[in-house]
């Protein structure tokens, strides 16, 4: 049966593969063991069960044998009745121990249809002394009642067992959890399903790897009782989500111990703790939205948390994961509402954790330390609703980290960074300016965030120090320029209050014209006056909200094309020679030759707009044809 195609996305877990060999279905086995899953096509793939290796075996599928001398498996199994089909499926002691009690074997010797879910024999062999001990030793009562919880009174195939349904026991009527997962496992109260829909005359067998007990407690219960949880209990009856935890659904409570809460700082759990908001995100952090019995775990996978954050649950060996490391250390304790991992280590999101908190996690410990060198301590780490602004350490290298006096001002907090343009700063009262669409502030650009506003800049921000034409006469290169737009009558324009984006000719620039071209131009005002307004856009635009192509429009009315290209912008196709001069008005880019505005002479307006004109008409019928098609 070598190099057989697989079957995909079969809804049993016993996988019948393509063959021409009839009634052979493929198993996955960890290579060393005798551990099988039947899981789906897509897991095979990996040949990975928790990082260790497998390889696909086959084997008749349920309720067929090989006959000498022929392909696959073409005989069918005679059906027996539900007693002799334990046998069968390698389930011999659990017929030891139906053959104990005085009532059960003439039951599925009898007419009828159950269902059994059967302990394999390792099963048995692993339960713990005393609690085997406590059945054989009542065997009409306790081992009874222990068999009867593992029987359903009516005949349930695979196809049948649903994720999260509840099936009804023949026990007191006590309920069996069912849950179904995408990568093909079936586990039965977190008991993995090992052969599946083996057919008797009074019913059908299932085999699973453990012996399995009621399940009368719901998540919250189970915290009341547990000695390792008195400080989980506490903080769950502080948060109020005792009644989520009480209440109907499938759930994973990744539980901390109090070993867990004793590994932080005593000074942020007691934070936490008095913060209803921060330890209600703490805690719903632990809870995974639906049940995940460690059985079904075979490989990584993302699961959301009623925080609304991923949590990567996965499996190293036969240790349990969560991001990646091994902290699960008790599994798979079942509640009516879910089930609940014992974990020794606090799972604390970025929601519940001051901004200190969050930049002390990232590349930014340069700029906490100025932070406190500036006084800011007790606003970052207090109660205050605010967005840090923290430069990255590569911001830093070859310079001395030093806070200077009022080193606080600049890089402070925003609020509402989202729905305006501009933001005070909360402790300078200083306006920052933002670009919304291109995450920029000032001069500078985001880097990196998170959900919850976790920012760093890719440079310091340094607060502009007058209007563009402060910038302009402050610096020797642009003095020609000044002269020009003094004698065009622009100077008050580009000292008001307002977004410009000035693309400024250097000295350099001018003296590159032709002296006669340059001479005219300085003695037509008027003409003067609209070069330069070709020069200054209406808007703020710094280099990092660039992209690839932006038009932006001049005060002159044309649009000036703005690119970026391996960090390095143009305008016009012209590489500027200096970026994001900020100004109190608007930030100056350095270029080295004077921009013209497009010629367009009168005739040629008209047939550009006679050409638009026709374009339109041709895309109007084009659409037309299609609508009427």
């Amino acid at each position: 049966m070598e190099g057989v195609a697989l079957a995909e996305g079969a809804a049993s877990p016993w996988q019948r593969v393509m063959l021409t060999d009839p009634n052979v279905c493929a198993v996955q086995k960890l290579i060393g063991t005798n551990k099988k899953y039947f899981t789906n096509c897509k897991q095979w793939y990996q040949r990975k069960i928790c990082g260790k290796s497998t390889v696909i075996s086959y084997e008749c599928c349920p309720g067929y044998e090989k006959v000498p001398g022929e392909k696959g498996c073409p005989a069918a199994l005679p059906l027996s009745n539900l007693y002799e089909t334990l046998g069968v499926v390698g389930s011999t002691t659990t017929q030891l121990y139906t053959d104990r009690t005085e009532k059960l074997r003439p039951e599925m010797e009898g007419p009828g249809s159950f269902t059994i879910f059967a302990p394999s024999n390792e099963a048995w062999a692993s339960l713990p002394a005393e609690v085997l001990d406590s059945l054989v030793s009542n065997v009409n009562i306790e081992l009874l009642n222990a068999l009867r919880y593992h029987m359903v009174n009516r005949r349930v195939l695979t196809d049948e067992l649903k994720h999260g349904m509840a099936l009804t026991s023949m026990y007191q009527n006590s309920g069996i959890q069912i849950h179904h997962y995408p990568n093909g496992i079936v586990t039965v109260n977190c008991a993995r399903l090992l052969k599946a829909d083996h057919h008797a005359t009074n019913g059908v067998v299932h085999l699973i790897d453990k012996v399995i007990s009621t399940v009368t407690n719901n998540i919250q219960q189970i915290i009341e009782i547990e000695d390792t949880f008195e400080t989980l209990r506490a903080a769950v009856a502080a948060s109020g989500l005792n009644t989520v935890l009480e209440g109907d659904g499938q759930f994973t409570l990744l539980a901390p111990t109090n070993e867990a809460f004793e590994k932080i700082p005593a000074e942020t759990l007691n934070r936490i703790l008095g913060d209803p908001e921060a330890l209600r995100e703490l805690l719903n952090n632990h809870i995974l939205k639906s049940a995940m019995c460690a059985e079904a775990i075979v490989a990584g996978m993302s699961m959301e948390t009623l925080e609304g954050t991923t949590l990567e649950v996965g499996c190293s060996g036969d240790m349990l994961t969560i991001n990646g490391k091994a902290i699960i250390s008790n599994k798979d304790i079942l509640a009516t509402n879910g089930v609940i991992h014992f974990i020794d280590e606090l799972l604390i999101p970025d929601s519940a954790k001051t901004l200190f908190e969050l930049a002390a996690e990232s590349d930014v410990s340069t700029a906490v330390d100025l932070f406190r060198q500036a006084g800011l301590g007790t606003h970052l780490s207090g109660k205050e609703r605010l967005t840090l602004l923290a430069p990255m350490n590569s911001v830093f290298k070859g310079n001395v980290a030093k806070a200077a006096p009022g080193a606080g001002h600049l890089h402070g907090t925003l609020r509402n960074i989202s729905a305006s343009t501009q933001a005070e700063n909360a402790f300078g009262g200083l306006v920052l300016r933002i670009q919304e669409f291109s995450l920029c502030i000032e001069n500078s650009c985001i880097a990196a965030h998170d959900k919850r506003g976790r920012y760093g800049t890719d440079r310091m921000l340094t607060p502009p120090m007058g209007t563009v034409m402060d910038v302009l006469k402050g610096d020797n290169r642009f003095s020609m320029l000044v002269a020009a737009i003094q004698s065009a009558g622009l100077t008050e324009t580009l000292n008001r209050e307002g977004v410009y984006t000035v693309f400024a000719p250097t000295n350099e620039a001018f003296q590159s014209m032709p002296p006669e071209e340059l001479n005219k131009l300085l003695g037509n005002a008027k003409e003067l006056a609209n070069i330069l307004k070709y020069h200054v856009g209406d808007e703020i635009l710094v280099s990092g909200g660039i992209g690839a192509l932006v038009r932006l429009k001049s005060l002159q009315g044309d649009k000036l094309e703005v690119s970026s290209k391996n960090n390095v912008v143009s305008v016009n196709k012209e590489p500027v020679a200096e970026a994001d001069i900020m100004a109190t008005n608007g930030v100056v880019y350095a270029i080295s030759s004077v921009l013209q505005p497009p010629a367009v002479r009168p005739q040629e307006r008209g047939d550009e707009l006679a050409d638009s004109a026709l374009d339109i008409f041709k895309q109007a019928s084009a659409y037309s044809r299609v609508r009427c098609c």
